[in-house]
């Protein structure tokens, strides 16, 4: 059944992508100045960020199947309501400790509401119609995705009512108001018998394991530096191998019991796919701790203003609009040659952060960074684009659905790791003093260390990138043009 208004209800879709996508990069810049009000440790402001991907890595393995199995509209509707009051508590919050809380709840009603855009879309429109609703909704995403941090920086400064870094988090009322209302009038309920037709079975358990390996895998990497490495997080981060075997074994058992297993592990055969994940993981990490890293040595490090520091990187956003565009355009024509092209630039921009660093320390002038920053952001861009596309090159059809839905999973699981190690190499070389500010000369020396650990994971996911499927998967010509377009965190 067709909604009357199918332009309305695709930018309902995009109000709530926009939020996810927005919360998701928003942060890095606001870090500090959350800091300064609520105070706490350096390593609750990784939690802030770490915190909400990894609620949205556990929650995205079943977020999907939510929506097949109670209707997409209505788990959207649940999602956007849910996000939206996370987001007035994380705007009311008296401490850091509660933020941190409101974060993770917003992770995990994003991870609801997310999966449900492309399906309700391909619901609202006609095929003929389809490549123009996704030429709309592609650039959108591509485009809020890398102006997260400009977004903070403006809406720090501004101070809008008072509110200060708390306005980062208010924005999500009009958006949610609208995504609401619109929504509701403008998007398709699920047709008779749509939703009852599938099976209502949702592997908790399974979910409770994954949950339980990916905390013990990222909580000792954030926490770890702080306590002084005690044994047992050293422990903990040992067990979190094991627990992956533990839930490798139950999927495999719920397979041969014939009930749904939560990951279709047969895609893991599969080299390419195995060395996707890889990629994802050591690539995802490395952009999103980067950019915490570089966030926070212009504020803390440097002085500068949110607006300033924003501003700075707006250079890195707009080098990865720009490659995002090209590897639009030359993606199926070069295949996997543009995750290497793109990787190759990206690395040559951190070569150049790193000269810079190297040079200047803390006497970076504003423009200084420009331009390593734009040529990084622009081979970034151009991996964008293609990447799920090639990784998937060899995945067979009835393996598309969990195949998918485990590499968005893994790529949010690869941004809070990413979170966790840069941010804990950066912490543990600018030394908190007992103020709570950081020593003199050691941000810049923090920021070099990083750029340059970004420097080797670039390099290891080059060496990745030749185990990847040559081509991108060929889609039915009904999906021709929905975009494969990551959402990174």
């Amino acid at each position: 059944m067709r909604a009357k208004s199918p332009w309305v209800g695709l930018f309902a879709i995009l109000a709530a992508t926009l939020m996810n996508l927005l919360d998701s990069t928003i942060v890095n810049v606001a870090a500090p100045a959350i800091h300064a009000e609520l105070g706490g440790s350096y390593t609750a402001l990784q939690w802030i960020a770490a915190g909400y991907t990894l609620a949205l890595a556990v929650g995205l393995l079943t977020g999907g199947r939510l929506g097949d199995m109670f209707g997409r509209k209505r788990m959207l509707m649940i999602g956007i309501v849910g996000f939206v009051a996370a987001s007035v508590v994380a705007a009311a919050t008296p401490t850091i400790e509660t933020l941190i809380v409101a974060r993770i709840v917003q992770g995990l009603f994003g991870a609801v509401m997310i999966p449900q855009g492309f399906g309700l879309i391909r619901d609202l429109f006609p095929p003929e119609q389809m490549g123009k609703a996704f030429g709309i909704f592609g650039p959108m995403i591509g485009l809020a995705t890398i102006l997260g941090p400009v977004v903070a920086g403006v809406l720090v400064d501004a101070d809008v009512f008072g509110t200060g870094w708390r306005m980062i988090f208010a924005i999500n009322l009009p958006l949610g108001a609208f995504a609401l209302i619109a929504g509701r009038i403008a998007l398709p309920d699920a047709a008779p018998g749509q939703v009852s037709s599938r099976p209502r079975t949702l592997d908790l358990p399974g979910v409770v394991l994954a949950a339980i390996a990916m905390f013990a895998l990222v909580f000792p990497l954030v926490q770890g530096r702080e306590l002084g490495w005690p044994a047992w997080s050293l422990a903990l981060l040992v067990a979190s191998v094991p627990l992956v075997g533990g839930f490798v074994v139950y999927q495999i058992r719920r397979r041969r019991s014939g009930a749904t297993p939560l990951v279709e592990l047969s895609v893991f055969a599969k080299r390419s796919y195995a060395s996707g994940v890889a990629f994802v993981v050591v690539f995802f990490g490395a952009i999103v701790g980067f950019s915490l890293a570089v966030g926070l040595f212009l504020q803390l490090g440097l002085g500068y203003s949110p607006t300033r520091a924003s501003m700075t990187m707006a250079a890195w956003a707009v080098g990865a609009f720009l490659g995002s565009g090209f590897s639009a355009g030359s993606a199926a024509k070069l295949g996997r040659r543009i995750l290497h092209l793109g990787l190759a630039i990206m690395t040559v921009g951190t070569v150049g952060v790193y000269v810079v660093f190297e040079r200047y320390g803390a006497e970076i002038g504003t423009w200084t960074l420009t331009g390593p920053l734009f040529v990084f952001g622009l081979g970034m861009g151009m991996i964008f684009v293609p990447l799920f596309g090639i990784i998937m090159g060899d995945i067979e059809d009835r393996e598309v659905g969990s195949a998918s839905g485990m590499l968005e999973s893994i790529q949010q699981l690869g941004a809070s790791i990413g979170v966790a190690v840069l941010g804990t190499v950066f912490f543990g070389i600018a030394r908190p003093t007992e103020h709570g500010m950081l020593d003199a000369g050691t941000p810049a020396d923090a920021a070099t260390a990083v750029t340059l650990l970004t420097i080797v994971l670039s390099m290891a996911a080059f060496g990745l990138g030749f185990l990847l499927p040559r081509k991108a998967r060929a889609v039915h010509a009904e999906k021709a043009h929905e975009p494969e377009l990551a959402l990174v965190a």
